[in-house]
């Protein structure tokens, strides 16, 4: 895979696919770590006199222009961050795209509208996302993948794009497979894996293919009651996939053949309702064992004694995976298992991975120091994907 080393850009027009899928309040900015993760990459091309053309999508629009998923906050801060004009397009493709990349002068920056209120981008039909891709190609000289957090995708920019021209990954798409490689391929032990977040669903690739590569793997969060019901737990009013039972069930029985140690929690915060997130009101949660939670209650924690627990599986851990939060984080009366479980991987004296999505976005809001983990990966999804053993078609576009 090259890399942006290996490109000449001075004077040419790069687009670089960044992920600046940030989480907005209106037009505020609320976690600007995905634009952070990409500025060196932007500042690196800039600096070596390219013109640079930054395109990314944000939410979820139907492929037409939504003024609620618009970019145009994301470019602000881009050009705050770097302290210089950032140029913004009021479009992808069309008239102001093209007027303000033919502007850019060598050095200069330029962001695109969101990729996504085009239809071409997200297509399952390869004619229209080939044809979206012709039109974003016919904008650039040189392709620059740098948004992990998009490359599981197979979409035009991410897939289609990097064909139509000469590429090369961005420094954070090269930093994210070197951590993966430390994860999958040449792994320290003890390795253990921390996962959490509200459905078992969402993990069970990851944690059918961990099973082969872990010593330890530690369940928190909404997914973990599953866990708890397949050993015959009653787990009260919590989230609960009924229909994943069978599948949770030969994960544990392997786990066990395989000397997998599978961790679960020993007691939880629980209350009667899931709190208001928006008033942030104090609740009165109970703690609870794990094995006994009432009917009337929802687990929305893991307690005191499980947090000592992980700790402790923690602490003599020579590589550590953390994806997915222990508990609804973002109130302060059930955040302290998900703090619990950061402070565990900063305390551990291993190469620590904080797998992106809500878990790097409860290290910002938990005031934790970045720069004190081994690792932030940008790209939840794709991470997770990566872990399964999956190809990343964004990836594979940029390795040929």
């Amino acid at each position: 895979m090259k890399t942006i080393d290996d490109l000449q850009v001075a004077g040419k027009r790069v687009f670089v696919r960044a992920d600046l899928n940030v989480p907005l309040d209106g037009t505020t900015i609320t976690d600007d770590g995905r634009i952070r993760a990409v500025l060196p990459t932007v500042a690196k091309l800039a600096e070596a006199g390219a013109r640079v053309i930054v395109a990314s999508h944000l939410g979820r629009p139907k492929g037409a222009p939504d003024p609620q998923f618009s970019l145009a906050p994301a470019a602000r801060r881009i050009g705050e961050l770097l302290g210089k004009d950032v140029a913004f397009a009021t479009d992808t493709v069309g008239d102001s795209a093209r007027e303000t990349v033919a502007a850019l002068a060598d050095g200069q920056i330029a962001v695109l509208e969101n990729l996504r209120f085009n239809a071409g981008e997200t297509s399952k039909d390869d004619a229209e996302r080939g044809a979206f891709a012709d039109e974003l190609a016919a904008l650039a000289d040189l392709y620059v993948g740098d948004g992990f957090g998009a490359v599981h995708r197979k979409h035009a920019s991410v897939y289609d794009l990097p064909a139509r021209l000469p590429h090369a990954a961005g420094g954070l798409i090269a930093a994210e497979v070197e951590v993966l490689k430390k994860l999958t391929e040449d792994v320290r032990r003890p390795y253990a894996v921390v996962l959490g977040g509200a459905k078992v669903s969402d993990k069970l690739g990851v944690i059918d293919h961990l099973l082969e590569k872990a010593d330890r793997i530690l369940i928190g969060g909404g997914m973990a009651y599953t866990f708890l019901k397949a050993q015959g737990y009653e787990v009260g009013s919590s989230l609960l996939q009924e229909d994943q039972l069978p599948a949770v069930r030969d994960y544990l029985a392997r786990a066990k053949e395989r000397g997998v140690e599978f961790v679960l929690p020993v007691d939880v915060l629980a209350a009667a309702g899931f709190p208001d997130l928006k008033a942030k009101a104090a609740t009165e949660p109970a703690t609870v064992g794990a094995d006994a939670i009432p009917a009337e209650l929802m687990g929305l924690d893991i307690g005191p004694e499980t947090r000592k627990l992980f700790a402790s599986k923690l602490a003599d851990a020579d590589t550590v995976f953390w994806n997915g939060p222990m508990g609804v984080f973002e109130h302060p009366d059930y955040a302290e298992g998900t703090r619990a479980v950061a402070q565990g991987l900063l305390d551990s004296p291993g190469f620590t991975v904080v797998g992106g999505g809500d878990s790097a976005a409860a290290v910002r809001l938990l005031g934790f120091d970045e720069n004190a983990f081994g690792h932030i990966s940008t790209g939840g999804g794709a991470s997770l994907e990566y872990l399964e053993g999956k190809t990343l078609p964004g990836l594979a576009a940029l390795e040929d």
